[in-house]
């Protein structure tokens, strides 16, 4: 039935409700419009019947009546005229009276009295004596007429009374009892055809103008959307209840996938959580930081607006790590792109300078340039290799070496490390941010210095149960006031002075949230460099499915 609706109704939706409403609206007033019709033409053919039994009931009981059909002759025509003056003060068309032996004596047509009654509808009044209506045809036409037999003080049928109504006439009669009603019923149509079409056009408003095959395509389209992304999304309505929350939501809030929250008071699905008043404000909130189950998000949102009022709210979060460790790789990216440009500079000039010694047929100091270039990188890379054989943890020690180069800080790293494979399934990214950030700043410690000599030196063991990390630098140190403030969010001395070094606001702060993810632990002290010594203990056993 669906298939076939689909094929013969326009695409469009008002076309669709107009159609369904006519045909609705049609069959059903069609129908009760038949019946009332009936209804109202058995009620006006009783009306008319009753009218012809009373009319022909008087006369019966008239003693002019009674005295000339027992006497059996009308010479002065007496029943005549009291017959026509009754027929022109009713509306019956006629009225005959007739003896024992169905002879007129009276009729509107005078020629036909005198006759007998035609019909043969009147044996049943003159032999048991009953008064009815019947349906016959006379001289007049076809009739609806009553018969009432006239009685003498005796109690004998002495004649009968007919009187009737041409069926022409009962039609007439009928058609116009029912055509007061079918002008209201078609006055009942073209108003609901009319409510059809402005309610069409309401809904259609109501729908911003969009057909429901498109209004069908939109919902999957968004539903495909909203589950392809990493953010958390939801809506929120006008009254405070959620209207939409997708998976990733649900999995970054720790609520249960399975349970229907669509529709629920936000009040209740996100009790205690820091962002819920903010889901209640009409006003665009910006990225920040939000609080929720011991996480830190990043959350931001937008109202809703429709016809120039606030409607509702969108809001989108993710975690702070995931944004942190974005912009970290981001920086990482743009620093090992300014060290490649960087080495591509330095070692133009080692090439120039190579190329001048082969023209000045200096052979042997080129030589030496060249074995001293190669020696020192292919004991390192050695040295590297055979400690580390994870390539993302030495791909990073290396890309900060080259890093070191150029920023011409001496890059030690002590031949005595050994880290094997790292257990499977670890967080390497987390690793690979906290050990990126520590040499960062060693880096930046060190060049900044003009103290000592800019040095850093890395040692690595996984002897034990834990990942010893050491990370030293020739730098300024930092000072025991600083060195817990060191881990808050924004707090830098990127201008190092006395006591201090040149940190960035946003690396130890991710570093320390990774090490506590990791369930691991960092110290500062001082080193053998004479700058800063970071410790960093992670436990081998906690894999990335363990972490918070």
């Amino acid at each position: 039935m669906a298939r076939i609706l689909g094929r013969v109704l326009p695409p469009t939706l008002q076309g669709q409700m107009l159609i369904l409403v006519f045909l609705v609206v049609f069959g059903t007033l069609f129908i009760s419009g038949a019946i009332f019709a009936t209804f109202i033409g058995d009620i006006s053919k009783k009306q008319i019947s009753k009218r012809a039994l009373d009319i022909g009931n008087g006369l019966a009981l008239m003693p002019v009546v009674r005295d000339t059909l027992n006497r059996g002759k009308d010479p002065g025509g007496r029943i005549q005229h009291l017959s026509e003056a009754v027929r022109r003060k009713t509306d019956a068309q006629f009225i005959v009276v007739a003896d024992a032996a169905s002879i007129r004596y009276s009729h509107p047509d005078p020629s036909k009295i005198g006759k007998r009654f035609v019909g043969g509808d009147e044996s049943r009044a003159l032999t048991t004596g009953e008064a009815y209506v019947s349906e016959a045809t006379g001289t007049l036409g076809p009739s609806l007429r009553s018969i009432v037999p006239v009685v003498d003080a005796a109690g004998r049928v002495i004649g009968f009374v007919s009187v009737g109504y041409l069926k022409t006439r009962v039609m007439e009669i009928v058609k116009g009892y029912q055509r007061e009603p079918a002008t209201l019923i078609f006055m009942l149509f073209v108003v609901v055809l009319l409510g059809a079409t402005g309610i069409a056009r309401y809904v259609k408003k109501q729908t911003l103008g969009l057909e429901p095959r498109e209004i069908a395509a939109l919902y999957l389209d968004r539903q495909a959307i909203l589950e392809s992304i990493r953010d958390g999304i939801v809506a929120v309505g006008e009254a405070g209840e959620l209207r939409l929350i997708n998976q990733a939501a649900r999995q970054l809030l720790d609520l249960d996938t399975e349970t229907r929250l669509i529709g629920k008071s936000i009040d209740e699905v996100f009790a205690g959580r820091d962002f819920l008043d903010l889901l209640k404000t009409d006003v665009k909130v910006p990225p920040g930081e939000v609080h929720a189950d011991g996480r830190t998000f990043l959350f931001s949102s937008v109202p809703i607006v429709y016809s120039g009022a606030a409607c509702g709210v969108v809001a989108s979060f993710r975690r702070m790590e995931d944004f942190h460790r974005l912009r970290q790789e981001l920086r990482q990216t743009k620093a090992f792109s300014e060290m490649l440009r960087g080495q591509a500079h330095e070692y133009s000039n080692k090439l120039h300078t190579l190329a001048g010694l082969l023209q000045m047929e200096a052979y042997q100091e080129a030589i030496d340039l060249i074995t001293k270039e190669s020696t020192g990188l292919q004991q390192f890379i050695q040295i590297l290799a055979e400690a580390v054989p994870h390539p993302a943890l030495a791909a990073i020690i290396m890309g900060k070496y080259n890093r070191a180069l150029e920023m011409k800080v001496d890059f030690r790293f002590n031949p005595d490390s050994s880290m094997g494979k790292l257990p499977e399934g670890y967080d390497t990214d987390r690793l690979i941010t906290i050990i990126g950030n520590l040499i960062d700043n060693a880096l930046e410690a060190a060049a900044g210095f003009s103290g000592r000599s800019p040095s850093i030196q890395i040692f690595m063991t996984d002897i034990g149960h834990d990942l010893i990390f050491e990370i030293e630098d020739s730098g300024p140190g930092i000072a025991p006031a600083h060195q817990e403030k060191i881990f808050e969010k924004s707090y830098s001395t990127k201008n190092p002075v006395k006591g201090q070094r040149g940190i960035h606001g946003v690396g130890l702060y991710l570093v320390d949230h990774c090490v506590k993810d990791l369930g691991g632990h960092l110290m500062v002290s001082v080193g053998d460099l004479g700058g800063a010594l970071f410790t960093l203990s992670l436990p081998k056993h906690l894999a990335q499915g363990e972490t918070s």
